[in-house]
């Protein structure tokens, strides 16, 4: 997430293509799926489904998430109640840790590259 709502875009940007859901939601060349708006929507998995959602093409253009501030903060609504909501009944600590953390971007390198 970002810290205090202060950054549209993440600050370490990586490509965030995860090559198991390639055939599901293809990552289009020089597109990044790194992490944008106040609830840093990343990873190609993520832009596909929101973008299908939403209305717009998140894998071609994910940067409208960064662009359009209507459509960042309904993106940030679609995450949370498409992945973090149902973590409620165990306590909002759960919705945190299951939230970008270390640990899991120190796996970003070994989850971008092709298999």
């Amino acid at each position: 997430m970002t810290t205090d709502l202060c950054y549209i875009n993440e600050i370490d940007v990586a490509k965030y293509c995860d090559w198991k859901s390639e055939k599901q939601w293809p990552c289009y060349p020089a597109q990044g799926y790194y992490g944008r708006g106040p609830l840093q929507l990343s990873w190609n998995y993520n832009y596909g489904p929101a973008g299908r959602s939403l209305g717009f093409d998140g894998l071609r253009d994910p940067d409208r998430v960064a662009q359009d501030p209507v459509l960042s903060f309904k993106s940030a609504l679609w995450y949370w109640m498409e992945n973090m909501h149902q973590l409620m009944p165990q306590g909002f600590g759960a919705t945190i840790r299951a939230g970008p953390s270390t640990a899991s971007t120190s796996a970003t390198a070994e989850r971008t590259q092709p298999k």
